[in-house]
């Protein structure tokens, strides 16, 4: 591992990051709400340590594929820790524990919190808090490989470290390009989300905000109670619509842009994805109509469709209080949460790819038992999956599930009870935030104590950034010459 690499781009994300600061610094100037020193403190702060770490650190040499892992997996943690910043220096945040919880849940685009009166918050830390989300939602990562093209050797280790699913697709030849093309339609769906919500009656600030949230797929709201604030079916089906594309892959986007819209139904994850949304939805739809919590159908499809892609996506927007619900619509929900969206999108969970796979590689074992001498390949749509890439999800599947049984079992000794224990780790592993028991949809995680906010931010983590690029750090032979 080149440390003088590193510590060079670590410092360089910390710029980035102090620059992307002086937008709140500038609503908490506008607004006057108290926290413009301590916005402006964070600026100084950080933008000190990264030109110190950019200016007496040099790239040595071509990066290689544990030169990318950790540069992602300390430089997310790097970013977070200074991103505490302001919610720290403001008092937002009672302790430095909550704080880091506050930032790693928005840059893993989680929409866990701890804050229980968000509309409290000086509007600055607020919008900052919403930043986050979006800074993560298609990679900070992949934003500084964008912007500074002299990292073109070797950046794509970076790129593939960072961008979610077993496949990172290259739009073009250079990495650097296809990072700009990604950050180019990311930013195009926000603006263009921000004005529908804006049409509807929100705010500027609410409206980017949400949009903020919604393109991210991480659900922090400006307002205590959610969309849900609103009580609008215009608002709710617009941020339906953009949590949907939001948890589609981004490739498919650029391709659309491109006039090429059959794309998407071409592509077999895409299927997939609709199917599982449409069925989850016509089930809990179903359930509530049955149980007459709704007094129309259309009302009944609104909030179900709402809910359903807000966990589906993991995006965690909330317009009801689904633990009312009947059990059926909860355990499809929690199905939801482990699920996720599509690969190379802003969703969490563990992607359709994933389990698409999953059960086709379950499929073909079933056949090789009854033709022991077939060789039955594995194909994702028109395409053959290798085997190393099989091997690559079937490992990750066993992690992801023995990490999964390990963290809860740890929140049941920091004292949580089964349901919230398993669901909370759920909702940060998976990246959704909102749980079921004590840390439902109108619930938070303040009261969790220090330690399990601890291992809830490790969970965050390790779920944005798909469990390997952290772990591989972690073992002895990855720091060995």
């Amino acid at each position: 591992m080149r440390a003088g690499t590193l510590l060079h781009i670590i410092g360089g994300l910390l710029v980035a990051l102090a620059i992307s600061m002086l937008i709140p610094l500038a609503y908490a100037i506008k607004f006057g709400d108290g926290d413009a020193a301590a916005i402006a403190w964070s600026v100084s702060i950080t933008l000190i340590a990264g030109l110190i770490l950019w200016f007496t650190n040099r790239v040595t040499a071509e990066l290689r594929i544990r030169d990318g892992f950790a540069i992602v997996a300390l430089g997310w943690t790097a970013m977070v820790l200074f991103g505490s910043l302001p919610f720290v220096l403001s008092g937002v945040c009672p302790s430095f524990t909550d704080a880091f919880f506050e930032t790693m849940s928005g840059m893993t685009t989680t929409g866990a919190t701890i804050l229980t009166d968000i509309e409290s918050v000086p509007r600055g830390v607020l919008f900052w808090r919403s930043l986050t989300h979006w800074l993560g939602g298609m990679g900070v990562i992949v934003l500084f490989l964008a912007i500074l093209p002299l990292l073109g050797v070797g950046g794509m280790q970076l790129f593939r470290a960072e961008v979610p699913g077993p496949i990172a697709d290259k739009l073009t030849p250079r990495v650097q390009d296809t990072a700009k093309i990604l950050w180019v339609v990311y930013v195009v769906m926000t603006l263009a989300e921000t004005v529908l919500l804006m049409l509807g009656g929100m705010t500027g600030y609410d409206a980017l905000c949400h949009a903020f949230g919604t393109m991210a797929t991480g659900g922090f709201s400006t307002k205590n109670t959610s969309v849900g604030h609103y009580d609008s079916a215009y608002i709710d089906w617009v941020i339906v619509v953009f949590m949907f594309l939001a948890g589609t892959n981004f490739a498919l986007h650029f391709r659309a842009f491109r006039g090429e819209w059959s794309s998407f139904w071409h592509d077999a994850e895409w299927r997939v994805y609709l199917a599982v949304t449409l069925g989850a939805t016509a089930v809990v739809t179903i359930s509530v109509l049955n149980d007459g919590l709704y007094n129309s159908i259309a009302d009944g499809i609104r909030y179900s469709a709402f809910q359903v892609v807000a966990i589906c996506t993991t995006t965690g927007f909330g317009t009801a209080d689904y633990e009312l619900w009947a059990p059926v619509t909860q355990i499809t929900l929690l199905a939801l949460m482990f699920i996720g969206g599509c690969a190379g999108s802003t969703g969490g969970g563990m992607k359709q790819m994933r389990i698409m796979l999953l059960v086709k590689q379950g499929a073909t074992e079933m056949k090789k038992l009854l033709h022991p001498k077939a060789v039955v390949p594995i194909r994702l749509g028109t395409r053959s999956v290798s085997q190393p890439i099989m091997s690559n999800i079937l490992g990750l599947f066993l992690i992801f599930m023995l990490l999964y049984f390990t963290f809860s079992f740890m929140m049941c000794i920091l004292g949580l009870d089964l349901l919230t224990a398993l669901s909370s780790v759920a909702a940060t592993m998976g990246n959704i935030g909102p749980g079921l028991g004590d840390v439902g949809p109108t619930d938070d995680y303040g009261w969790i104590p220090p330690a399990g906010k601890w291992v809830l931010s490790a969970a965050m983590l390790l779920g944005r950034l798909e469990i390997y690029t952290v772990l591989v750090i972690l073992t002895p032979g990855f720091w060995r010459p």
